[in-house]
């Protein structure tokens, strides 16, 4: 019995359905960004590759071995965080103030890619403060989270005594703390990355959000150029965001992840009760023949 209550077909469709959107979901983001990216790409590979041409025409003392030369060591400057223009030197991406970023990035799972430990010591020590403080920082982001649901559900308590418009108080608490959170982890971390790293409003708000859902792609970041001198409290700022911007955000993911189980039960139900109204239709379709016989007889009777 109980292995026939784990494997109850009931849940097969709602599982399925799940399923098949979760599919068409990622298959459709992959079509749109292969149909956005895929030209620019090809025409950004064409103007590299003309840019090399014409380099290697007006540079007639430099060949293809030394222009790979010269790619390598801007690479490896890169990897370090080293500026190659003008004359003078930077202390490079391990300051302190950038490794307590990284040691950030490393617990939350961002993982940016723009640096890295290349130490063999750095590389084992790496792996078990991830492996520890993963964990840790999954715990503390909850508790976090937790104090701020509780926060929030006091003030909506405290407008339900007042008003006794529950529903209403409701969704006005929710849409003033989403706007208040967008207000405060995007917008204005948006205009701060706007003035310190000089990106357009765009992308300062893509790195506000790729940063804040952990996925951490690397093509922006924030505290990292060699060309640009940085404040102190720039990084703590930076750190400072990440972990109370995680917490807001994971709050904002969980109430939509409610919204959508509760669209899936609302679907399950309406799937069940559809399902029960047929099979009813069927048995009461069977039955009217056999009483309709039972009459004949005792007519015949």
């Amino acid at each position: 019995m109980k292995i026939k209550e784990m494997l109850n077909l009931a849940h097969v469709p709602s599982i399925l359905m799940l399923g098949a959107v979760y599919v068409a979901y990622v298959l459709i983001g992959g079509v749109v960004f292969w149909r956005l990216e895929g030209d620019l790409v090809n025409q950004k590979i064409s103007r590299v590759l003309q840019r090399k041409n014409n380099l290697l025409m007006e540079y007639t003392c430099l060949d293809q071995e030394g222009l790979e030369v010269v790619a390598q060591v801007v690479h490896d400057a890169s990897k370090v965080g080293l500026s190659l223009k003008g004359n003078y030197t930077s202390n490079g991406f391990w300051k302190f103030t950038s490794s307590a970023v990284f040691a950030a990035t490393v617990v939350t799972t961002i993982g940016y890619g723009n640096m890295s430990p290349s130490s063999m010591a750095g590389q084992i020590f790496c792996v078990f403060f991830a492996l520890f403080g993963i964990p840790l920082n999954l715990v503390v982001l909850n508790r976090v989270g937790k104090y701020m649901l509780v926060i929030e559900r006091n003030v909506c308590e405290f407008l339900v005594e007042k008003t006794g418009r529950k529903k209403c108080t409701r969704f006005f608490v929710h849409l003033v703390s989403y706007l208040c959170g967008a207000v405060l982890f995007f917008i204005v971390p948006m205009l701060v990355f706007q003035m310190q790293e000089g990106w357009i409003y765009s992308q300062a708000l893509y790195f506000c959000f790729i940063t804040l859902s952990t996925v951490g792609f690397g093509d922006f970041v924030a505290d990292s150029d060699p060309d640009k001198y940085y404040p102190d409290w720039y990084s703590v700022l930076i750190a400072s965001w990440i972990f109370f911007g995680l917490a807001w955000l994971a709050l904002v993911i969980n109430h939509t992840m409610d919204v959508l189980e509760k669209l899936n039960a609302d679907v399950k139900l309406r799937w069940g009760g559809q399902r029960q109204e047929d099979e009813s239709s069927v048995v009461t379709e069977r039955e009217v023949p056999n009483t309709q016989q039972e009459e004949e007889g005792e007519e015949t009777k």
